[in-house]
Formats: structure tokens, C-alpha cells, sequence
């Protein structure tokens, strides 16, 4: 049973808030080359420091931002490694999956069903309001994003879900001895974490809706399998197929997609849909194809 593999009698809780502020340090070293190109810009070159992190993500050109930004997911996912492996005394397969090896087949249907589910809604979006976007399509600055996209926004994503779907999801069972508390606290301090993106300054606290909705899904797809499969590869895409298609000036991340939404922003289909819909219809898709059972005792059982 995956959520299980973490509970050893030497995996104190407090094993855990040491492992997490090892992790928020190693994501502190991973800022520093963008702390660096920040500074050699200033002194070096004379432009102004820029006071907010709106103004960071506008400092550079936006693939030289993506990249600086993505890097430090790097140091994360070391900190992680180091942490599972040499702190609790653990394979980083255990903090994955249940099964005797990662299956890659569930992570690439994932993978795939979510790009088609993005790719094929942009589209209807961009339809039924053209007036909504211009086409943002560069040739060459698009090439260097997906260069940049396929390789580091994977990591990105294993971060996080290794952090909240893994890492994290044990810890809460090891304090709680019950999966519902867990999928809970997880859920929440991932909607949580995404509080100061610009898009919930733009729109509202109503988009943490989605935010905290997204882990819920991740969460339910991840004890229900029995490993992170399913929820690294809908990560993976939700991030990488986003910042290939659209942009926005008021989104986290300011890329060369194909697309840029140009509207006033506002809590509409995109933040309600997913969560009342869409993220249902998936998890009806994966209970099928993986032939889930006992969902009460998966979800909210003692441990």
C-alpha cells in the first residue's frame, strides 16, 4: 500500500519538518542564479533592481526567465532525494509507487489524456472568442521554450507532486494513522502554496477554488492507484502543454507560447470547469481503466 511505505517506527513527524525546511533551503540555493544574473545586471549593466516579483518575471526576456526559474527545481529535487534517501532511510520508489518498478504506461496515459483535454479546450476557447487572444507564435523564441519546457518543467512537476503527493502525504499519515487527513492537509497547503501567483492577485482568492480542487484530484488519483503515476504525468502536461499554447500578462509565467489571452481576467469556466467537471470525468476514466475499488477505505480509512 503506497501511503503505508513511509510508516516506520524511526519516521518521527518531526523527521518531517526537518526534511521539508532542508527542501526550502536547497529551493534557496536554487534561486541564486537568478539572484546572480539579477546582480550582474544592476551592477554590471545599471538597470534599476526591480522591487516586486512581478518585475522579476519582466526583467529578463521570458525564456531566460522560464530557465532561471525552472533551474532551481533542480536543487529541489536533489533536496528531496537527499532527504528520502539519507534522512528517513528510504528509496525514492517508495515515495513513488506502490509497485515493484515505476510504470511509465500510467504516467504517459496521464500525460496524455490532460494535453489533449488542454490542447482541444484552448482551441474551443480561442473559437468561440477570438477577440480574446492574438497569436503570440514566434518561431525560434518557441523552438528555445520547448527545449527549455521538455526538459526542466518536468522536474519542476515531479517536485511538487514528489513533495505533496509523496513526501508529504506519508509524513501527514505517519502523524494522523488515516488517509483522509493526509489527502486533506495535502490538498490544502498545495492550494495554499499558489496564493501569491499573480493570477490570484488578478482574479481573486475564488481561483484557489482550482488550486486547491487540482490537489484534491491529484491527491484522490494517488492513493486510489497506489502510487504517483497518474498525477506526475497530468502535472507534467498541465504545466508544460499550458506554457507551450498561452501566455497571459498577468500568469505566473510570461513565456513564447503559441497564443496570448489578452482578456480582462476573471473567474470564469477555466477555473470553475475542471474542478465540477472535468476533473470527475477523469477520475470515473482512471477508476476504469484501473479497475479502482473500495474508494471509502482508500481515501478515508485508518491505517
Amino acid at each position: 500500500m503506497f501511503i503505508e511505505q513511509g510508516l516506520k517506527s524511526e519516521n518521527k513527524f518531526w523527521k518531517y519538518i526537518v526534511g521539508s525546511l532542508i527542501i526550502i533551503f536547497a529551493s534557496f540555493l536554487g534561486q541564486l542564479p537568478l539572484l546572480m544574473a539579477l546582480l550582474y545586471e544592476t551592477f554590471v549593466n545599471g538597470k534599476p533592481y526591480p522591487n516586486s516579483n512581478e518585475a522579476i518575471m519582466r526583467f529578463f526576456q521570458p525564456n531566460f526567465t522560464l530557465f532561471l526559474i525552472m533551474i532551481s527545481f533542480v536543487f529541489i529535487m536533489l533536496g528531496i532525494i537527499l532527504v528520502i534517501r539519507y534522512l528517513h532511510h528510504q528509496t525514492v520508489l517508495s515515495v513513488t509507487t506502490s509497485r515493484a518498478k515505476v510504470d511509465w504506461n500510467r504516467i504517459v496515459f496521464s500525460f496524455m489524456m490532460w494535453s489533449a483535454i488542454t490542447i482541444v479546450s484552448t482551441l474551443l476557447f480561442y473559437y468561440y472568442s477570438p477577440s480574446d487572444f492574438v497569436i503570440n507564435f514566434k518561431p525560434v523564441p518557441f523552438a528555445i521554450l520547448a527545449l527549455i519546457g521538455i526538459f526542466l518543467i518536468p522536474i519542476q512537476t515531479s517536485s511538487e507532486e514528489y513533495i505533496f503527493r509523496g513526501y508529504l502525504m506519508q509524513g501527514f499519515a505517519n502523524l494522523a494513522k488515516n488517509k483522509w487527513f493526509p489527502l486533506l492537509m495535502t490538498s490544502l497547503i498545495f492550494g495554499g502554496m499558489h496564493w501569491f501567483n499573480p493570477e490570484v492577485t488578478k482574479i481573486g482568492p475564488i481561483v484557489l477554488v482550482y488550486y486547491i480542487g487540482t490537489g484534491l484530484f491529484l491527491g484522490i488519483i494517488t492513493l486510489m492507484d497506489e502510487g504517483m503515476e497518474l498525477a506526475l504525468g497530468f502535472h507534467a502536461a498541465n504545466n508544460l502543454i499550458g506554457a507551450l499554447l498561452i501566455t497571459s500578462d498577468w500568469s505566473a509565467f510570461q513565456t513564447h507560447s503559441i497564443f496570448k489571452d489578452i482578456s480582462d481576467p476573471s473567474a470564469g469556466l477555466d477555473v470553475i470547469l475542471p474542478v465540477v467537471i472535468i476533473y470527475p470525468i477523469l477520475l470515473f476514466i482512471f477508476s476504469k481503466k484501473y479497475n479502482w475499488t473500495n474508494w471509502k477505505e482508500k481515501l478515508t480509512g485508518k491505517i
